[in-house]
């Protein structure tokens, strides 16, 4: 086992430019995905083409998370962090000059490659924190990241000029690229490395090691499946929900736009002040629980709101804030869980595992959703995605069993 270097003092500081780095890439990155859908446009490139640019960045992501996380593991998270934030960077500046659209979606799954690294992310944090705290800690960083779509979106609205063509378009561009840049420079003059390299002569044991340790460990393989299954519905439903809005409410982009915004807000309050406190009254495992079930319940909402109440569709935005509290509350305790019940040289592969099943889901969930969507009835994505949640919960409910009893197993036994 490799040891971890002391974790930098305080770790607070070490968190706080994570937070700040963090927020600046998903500002980043939410300027950009808003207005990918009216770039493509500028393409001549028709829908599909477009969606396919979205799914590319999925594909890239799956892939690289595990690779980085893995890597982060051998070489240290400072190194992983300032290359990959710089991959970002150079995928905005190709992304504003390419001629076409198929060379837009080769550079989509470039990005999505470079932006594999919220494992990384989540490393660093598990290097520098307490295991009753990481919960809390991973919820900060969730917070980041819910303030990036917030504040994102909004910026790229502000800087995008139609009027202008395809410049109009490359402006906010060239911002998100600034701010990756920007994100990179805080990583090399502000953060410490967390861990000692691993010796150079070491063994380096098959990339496909990782998938059998994290098969072979009980309380990964289940959380990992809550991933996979959790993630399914909420990406179904996040793909569908405009259509569903139109259908039933006759809303447009503003309308469902404003209801993502408010999810973003809840999203952030919840990780940021009150998915730690949770975990550390109740334990992550029944937390993660009854956040799936809470979200899966905002899904059943909306479907009984919009059949029997004539103005449903004043409470559409609230509902979603009662989902969304569900939402904001697993992803922390995924990511606390896992960290928990890893050796410290494999905390990074495996947080990468957990977002490739993530990243994999949100590639298929969609492409499902949508078809249902279209085959079955409007409906059905949320009732689908509600009912995907009752197996995740089991499942993390067996989860915390089996942490629990790796807890007792590891405990020093008293002398006879």
């Amino acid at each position: 086992m490799t040891p971890a270097a002391q974790p930098p003092s305080p770790s607070r500081s070490a968190l706080a430019v994570l937070f700040g780095v963090v927020f600046v890439n998903l500002v980043g990155f939410g300027i950009v995905i808003p207005l990918l859908p009216f770039y493509g446009q500028t393409l001549d490139a028709p829908p599909w083409q477009v969606a396919l640019m979205f799914s590319a960045y999925s594909l890239g992501q799956f892939v690289g998370e595990p690779f980085w996380g893995r890597l982060s593991d051998r070489i240290g998270r400072k190194p992983v962090l300032i290359v990959t934030i710089l991959a970002n960077a150079f995928g905005y500046l190709a992304l504003a000059f390419v001629p076409n659209i198929w060379l837009a979606i080769a550079v989509r799954l470039f990005t999505g490659l470079g932006a594999g690294n919220i494992s990384t992310v989540q490393g660093y944090v598990a290097d520098v924190t307490p295991p009753a705290q990481r919960a809390g800690r991973m919820g900060l960083i969730g917070a980041a990241f819910g303030l990036g779509f917030i504040f994102g979106p909004g910026l790229g609205g502000v800087l995008t000029r139609p009027d202008l063509g395809a410049l109009g378009y490359q402006l906010p561009i060239f911002v998100a690229a600034g701010l990756c840049l920007l994100a990179a420079l805080g990583v090399a003059v502000l953060l410490k490395e967390s861990r000692a390299p691993a010796d150079p002569a070491a063994p380096r044991p098959p990339f496909l090691s990782g998938v059998h340790d994290a098969v072979a460990n009980p309380v990964v393989s289940r959380v990992l499946l809550v991933t996979l299954i959790y993630m399914a519905g909420f990406s179904g439903m996040e793909s569908t929900f405009g259509f569903w809005t139109e259908a039933r409410y006759g809303w447009g982009a503003r309308e469902v736009g404003l209801s993502f915004m408010a999810v973003g807000v809840v999203s952030t309050i919840c990780q940021g002040l009150i998915a730690g406190r949770l975990a550390r009254r109740f334990g992550e495992a029944r937390v993660l629980a009854v956040g799936c079930l809470i979200f899966g319940s905002g899904l059943v909402g909306q479907v009984v709101a919009s059949r029997l109440l004539p103005d449903a569709e004043l409470l559409v935005p609230a509902i979603m804030a009662f989902g969304a509290f569900g939402m904001a509350v697993t992803m922390p305790n995924i990511s606390a869980l896992i960290s928990r019940s890893v050796d410290p040289d494999r905390q990074g592969a495996m947080l990468g595992l957990n977002m490739a099943a993530s990243s994999s889901a949100r590639i298929f969930g969609p492409m499902a959703a949508g078809a249902i969507f279209s085959g079955i009835g409007h409906d059905w994505p949320f009732l689908i995605g509600a009912a995907l949640t009752v197996p995740a919960a089991v499942m993390a409910i067996n989860a915390g069993r089996a942490f629990r009893h790796r807890e007792l197993s590891r405990a020093p036994q008293p002398a006879e």
